[in-house]
């Protein structure tokens, strides 16, 4: 593992733990070179599908970019980043089992449903951008959703 401070390629594990039901390894590890402490997680990969846009165009599916979607809608609210990770391994598992192909739609959906469970707030930010609410009317149609 690369340290992330200054680059060196030899680090130590210092601790190794499995995280709560989320299926990942966290480990604390030390730089050799200049002492730097920092944590990694490790994770089986189930994420080798494409996703099928609206369009009908493909495109390889992104943790990164989802998770930094759903982050934005969780800004400021108290979700954590466990909270998150397990969200997506569950998801991506799900997905997974699928094939080698999976609908924006399906994707979308899940998402919206995992954080309705998780925080309405969250949810309805995510909503708003994924179901593109274009007026007030369509927000609070989603609001009386959640009452």
């Amino acid at each position: 593992m690369i340290c992330p401070k200054c680059k060196q390629k030899d680090t130590r594990v210092l601790d190794s733990r499995e995280t709560n039901e989320s299926r990942e390894i966290r480990r604390r590890r030390k730089c050799e070179a200049c002492n730097f402490r920092f944590t990694t997680f490790e994770r089986a990969e189930t994420t080798n599908f494409l996703v099928i846009k609206k369009d009908e165009s493909r495109q390889a599916y992104d943790r990164q970019k989802l998770e930094s979607g759903i982050w934005k809608a969780c800004e400021k609210r108290p979700v954590t980043e466990e909270q998150i990770s397990k969200m997506l391994n569950e998801l991506e598992e799900e997905w997974s089992r699928r094939g080698k192909e999976v609908p924006a739609k399906l994707i979308g959906e899940g998402v919206m449903e995992k954080l309705r469970q998780l925080d309405d707030v969250a949810y309805i930010r995510f909503a708003s951008v994924y179901r593109h609410f274009k007026d007030i009317e369509t927000f609070r149609k989603e609001l009386q959703k959640l009452i």
